[in-house]
Parts: C-alpha cells; structure tokens; sequence
C-alpha cells in the first residue's frame, strides 16, 4: 500500500556534493521516521541518517558535520543533502519510512535504491 521511490544518485568526485530525494505513496496516515541507509560493495547494509515526523535527527559518526536530512511531512518526501564527499561513501543508498497507513495498518518499506560513486 506503500512505495518509496529514491532520485539523484551519480557520479561525483571526492570533496564533492550531491543530493537524494525520496518520495513516499499510497494509502499513508502518517509517517513516523524517514531515514537513509547504505551498502557498499562486498558490506552490509547500513543506517546512514534519519529524521522523525517531529524533525529530531540521527546521524551515523561516519557522516556527521557533512550529511543533512531533511522531510517536507506534506509532501511525504525526505532529502539527503551530502557534502564534503569520500570516496568510502560509495554505496547504493535506500531510503526507508515506517508509519500507518489510513487502514491504520503498520507499514516497513524500502526504495529501490541509487548509486552514489565518489571518485577521481
């Protein structure tokens, strides 16, 4: 009943910045917490940054002073502003929400993903 759909993912050098968006659809009441994971070649999948409905936020230590989150709650969509680009932030990026739909029904979905590829 939900679906997530992540964009702007791509090919940027080191000290870089790019920005991800993710818009969330279907039958949502509300959304509890809206985040960003990660996983790169050969690891496992990780928590990168999220934000709740409130707008409080968390941020993995790898990512702190160069990583923003941010949510439009009316929109339903998150953004992921990345500054200040390593190349060990490589990796295909997820954007996840749990919340209910308006059958007030728990819902725990994925995107699809985007590249992300820092490198000279």
């Amino acid at each position: 009943q939900v679906q997530l759909v992540e964009s702007g993912g791509g090919l940027v050098q080191p000290g870089g910045s790019l920005r991800l968006s993710c818009e969330a659809s279907g039958m949502i009441s509300t959304i509890s917490v809206m985040g960003w994971y990660r996983q790169g070649p050969r690891k496992e999948r990780v928590p990168v940054a999220a934000i709740t409905s409130g707008g409080g936020t968390n941020y993995a230590d790898s990512v702190k002073g160069r990583f923003t989150i941010s949510r439009d709650n009316a929109k339903n969509t998150v953004a992921l502003q990345m500054n200040s680009l390593k190349p060990e932030d490589t990796a295909v990026y997820y954007c996840h929400a749990d919340g209910y739909t308006t059958n007030l029904k728990l819902f725990d979905v994925w995107g699809q993903g985007t590249q992300v590829t820092v490198s000279s």
